[in-house]
């Protein structure tokens, strides 16, 4: 056959093999080995065929390097023609994962047995994509309707007694030698003269599907697309799959397939595919770095913060030590782990029993000397720079040698605090996102005399506790948090020049993100940026700068909490509610201060707060704080819920143009000043090369 599939013949049986590791992933290589067994095994004197996969998995989906490129042949419609096609039946024998492409070719086969711990799905719309190999046309032909659009949509995978349920298996084998149970399983079929079973041949009953479901779904998939596409498409492809015979259904998916791989949502969402994995890459670091062992954690600071990363870790089976000033707050931070822990019990995604274990592997203390036997401390106190020197100092006397000393800070200066220890090798940034059992990202801050061996633990600890992490260096607000300064200035100075609230917040919601800026602020909390200002001297003396917040925050609205801000919020429910009086406030006060309010458009908006994003993203590249652009998306979306259908900001600066957003800087710098818009050189460069930052990116790392 070729080098990675194989044919056997084993009694009447024919056994086609799959060896692509890691993932057995449908390179053009196996296609046409697939291809040629079927074909083979039709002359030869096999019953029945078995389809299995060598490694740790079956097929687990397509190649997507091939996404883009021009097409190879076979392409796998007319691989999964010849499965569907054949004379003899055809029995998917899955372990590990089969997604994907990979589900769709077991789903052309006659019959899919599964081993207990496999799991199936097609998660291409987490790509932008949909299953553009029939996925969408066989599924709701054996699953239903509504389960096929459920899995699809969400791009969830369903373990084997679930998929059992849903008829997308018909066995599961029990004991753990799958290639032997799937033979035995054929000789089965055979012996019984089971029929051919083509999922093609099924039609679905129009009048199962309730009048006005196909709607309902767009209408309810569109209030959390967040400017993704491929969910809307994925219905039209299922209402296909009821409405039209298999080979129009067929034409209809691959038709708007090929409308998504072209897209520049798609585009985006694959981008973070591989930035994601590409993050983790450490451009000076060999890949055989050693990492230290972490077998108990100790958190300092019980508050939300801490709490949330200390069931970080007892969820993946870690003890951890909260300490806490005393025994009240102590309890008061032990009461929120469980509260927590309770609310995922009550969505039913945790088992009670799991959350008693989770629940005994946190203990609480005090006292700083049971912190002397752990691997790994995280302080996760207020953002007070003496504070967390002092208690650095701390460690450093307590703690046992070979600890690693980390800080949650988001803004602080990691070499300031490594120097309040005689270890600050031993030092590193873990900036954990709220809530910190939920956010993914988690940015590493590597400071100056961080060691190698420190910054691959934490790596290789958070990808453990199901974090997405990302290296930056040292700098006030690391990558994130820097530059999110221009995105909350701008957002203000737009009530000064005409917007109101829900004018800014709905340009921005529309564009994607989770949350406008001013209600995020809300939600945060005003006076948390309000204190934050009070501490800095480097900001310009500008009556405009900030105003409705520091207005707002010296009326006690800090927001949220005090059911008022920039918006009203229902005591109840918190639900937002826009404030005629606060919008009446802004356009005395832009009044107060000379400046002459104009209609401003939902453009103007986005550009204005975005393009600052870029501009210092930029000069975080130039600085080397990040190690490359993608890095900075990564941070963008997985902790800021940044659209991942826009790829972050640097890739959405791409896609706009450098040198449009290079142009439009210098039309608020020379209308608004130099101390707020200033072209980072880096930019400049780029945009007069014609370049973007993609392709920088790719430069240093080939340099």
């Amino acid at each position: 056959m070729s080098e990675v599939v194989s044919y056997e013949l084993i009694d009447n049986i024919g056994v086609i093999s799959v060896n692509n590791p890691p993932v057995n992933a449908l390179a053009q290589v196996v296609r046409e080995g697939i291809h040629t067994a079927i074909q083979s095994a039709q002359q030869d004197e096999s019953e029945a065929i078995v389809l299995y996969c060598e490694g740790r998995t079956f097929i687990a989906g397509a190649d997507i390097t091939e996404f883009g490129k021009p097409p190879q042949e076979p392409g796998l419609p007319v691989v999964l023609g010849a499965i569907e096609n054949s004379s003899k039946a055809v029995i998917a024998a899955i372990h590990g994962t089969a997604l994907g492409g990979g589900f769709e070719v077991s789903l052309a086969c006659h019959y899919r047995c599964a081993i207990p711990s496999a799991k199936v799905g097609l998660p291409e719309v987490k790509l932008g994509l949909l299953p553009g190999a029939g996925g969408t046309q066989r599924a709701p032909r054996i699953a239903g309707v509504k389960a096929a659009l459920d899995m699809i949509t969400s791009g969830n995978p369903v373990g084997a007694s679930k998929a059992l349920e849903m008829g997308l298996i018909d066995k599961v084998i029990d004991g753990s030698d799958l290639k032997a149970g799937a033979l035995q399983y054929a000789k089965e079929l055979v012996g019984a003269d089971a029929p051919l079973r083509r999922i093609r041949d099924i039609t679905i009953d129009p009048s199962t599907v309730e009048e006005g479901y196909f709607e309902a779904a767009r209408k309810q998939l569109a209030r959390r697309a967040r400017g993704q596409i491929a969910q809307d498409k994925i219905v039209s492809c299922i209402e296909a799959a009821v409405e039209l015979p298999m080979d129009q259904g067929l034409e209809r998916e691959r038709e708007l397939f090929v409308e998504l791989v072209t897209s520049p949502e798609s585009a985006a969402m694959r981008h973070i595919f591989f930035a994601e994995r590409l993050a983790t890459k450490i451009k000076d670091l060999p890949k055989d770095t050693p990492t230290r062992e972490i077998n108990k954690v100790a958190i300092i600071g019980g508050g939300t913060m801490g709490g949330g990363i200390a069931m970080c870790f007892a969820n993946v089976g870690i003890p951890v030590t909260m300490l806490e000033i005393n025994d009240e707050a102590l309890a008061r931070g032990m009461g929120i782990i469980e509260k927590n822990y309770k609310i995922t019990v009550q969505k039913g995604k945790l088992p009670e029993d799991q959350m008693a274990s989770r629940i005994a592997l946190i203990n609480g203390t005090t006292n700083y000397e049971e912190l002397n036997d752990v691997d790994l401390v995280i302080e996760a106190v207020f953002e007070n720079l003496e504070l967390k020197k002092e208690i650095f100092a701390k460690l450093d006397g307590v703690c046992k040698q070979g600890a690693i000393l980390a800080s949650n800070t988001s803004y602080q200066d990691i070499d300031q605090i490594a120097a309040a220890t005689s270890r600050p090798q031993d030092v590193v940034g873990m900036h954990f996102f709220s809530p910190a059992n939920v956010m993914k990202l988690l940015e590493n801050v590597r400071g100056e005399k961080t060691a190698d061996d420190v910054i691959a633990t934490a790596m290789k600890i958070g990808k453990k506790i199901g974090k997405v992490c990302a290296l930056s260096r040292v700098c006030y607000g690391f990558i994130g948090n820097r530059m999110l300064g221009g995105y909350g200035r701008e957002s203000q100075m737009l009530l000064m020049d005409g917007c109101t609230p829900v004018q800014v917040d709905s340009a921005l919601e529309k564009f994607g993100m989770a949350m406008g800026p001013l209600a995020m602020g809300d939600l945060a909390g005003l006076d948390v940026g309000y204190k934050a200002r009070q501490a800095r001297t480097d900001l310009p003396d500008d009556p405009k700068l900030y105003r409705m917040g520091t207005v707002l925050v010296e009326m006690g609205r800090h927001g949220q909490k005090t059911g008022s801000g920039f918006y009203q919020y229902d005591p109840e429910t918190r639900r937002r509610m826009s404030d005629p009086e606060v919008e009446a406030m802004i356009k005395d006060e832009a009044a107060k201060i000379g400046v002459e309010q104009r209609e401003i458009s939902d453009e103007e908006i986005i550009a204005r707060c975005l393009y600052p994003l870029i501009n210092e993203g930029a000069k975080i590249l130039e600085e080397g704080i990040a190690q490359r652009p993608s890095d900075i998306d990564v941070v963008y979306v997985f902790g800021y819920a940044f659209p991942v259908a826009k790829g972050g900001p640097m890739h959405y600066a791409d896609q706009v143009g450098l040198k449009n957003v290079y142009d439009k800087i210098c039309e608020y710098r020379d209308r608004d000043g130099e101390q707020y818009w200033q072209p980072a050189p880096l930019l400049e460069k780029l945009a007069k090369e014609g370049k973007t930052f993609a392709q920088w990116g790719r430069e240093q790392e080939a340099s």
